[in-house]
């Protein structure tokens, strides 16, 4: 398997890539949220993935309007990586029987998906404004700092509470 596609021969192929693997990975969230959500016990992580859903929903949008902006169609491209992260979250959290442990799973999961998309979407906001398009740099750099500050938050429920409970 080859590193990068053939088909990615300058900046903006990369970036037209990336958008795509972007929106794919948004997407697949998009749907792992709501077992998510069934599946947390704390109140407040439940929150947070309810939150982050409608957050998420809102990227979606957001990414279709920098895909217009660039003169493309939103397309989606397989993502092994975030892919990956929901596999290994569904199997980790089929085999937690300890309710305090699983949420300490899931919100250990969500910060991976994070971490994803903080790579993501820095890396997108950089390019576009590398390629002149400060304006899909904008929006791009908008959702770069709700990723961001969901990490903050995740985090936060983690060492005030859920990782307690979980010990």
């Amino acid at each position: 398997m080859a590193l990068f596609s053939k088909d990615i021969k300058t900046l903006d192929d990369l970036f037209v890539h990336t958008l795509r693997d972007v929106y794919y990975a948004e997407k697949q969230i998009e749907k792992a949220l709501p077992k998510m959500i069934e599946k947390a016990g704390a109140a407040e992580l439940k929150q947070g993935f309810e939150t982050h859903l409608q957050e998420t929903r809102q990227q979606v949008e957001r990414l279709e309007k920098v895909f217009e902006m660039h003169g493309e169609h939103p397309k989606a491209v397989t993502c092994p990586a975030i892919d990956g992260i929901i596999k290994e979250t569904e199997e980790v959290a089929g085999d937690v029987a300890d309710q305090d442990v699983l949420d300490a799973a899931l919100n250990a999961a969500a910060q991976a998906v994070e971490h994803y998309e903080i790579g993501r979407y820095g890396a997108l906001a950089a390019w576009a404004r590398e390629l002149g398009r400060d304006d899909c740099a904008a929006l791009l750099h908008q959702t770069l700092e709700e990723e961001r500050a969901t990490d903050v938050k995740l985090t936060r429920i983690a060492e005030e509470r859920i990782n307690r409970k979980a010990a």
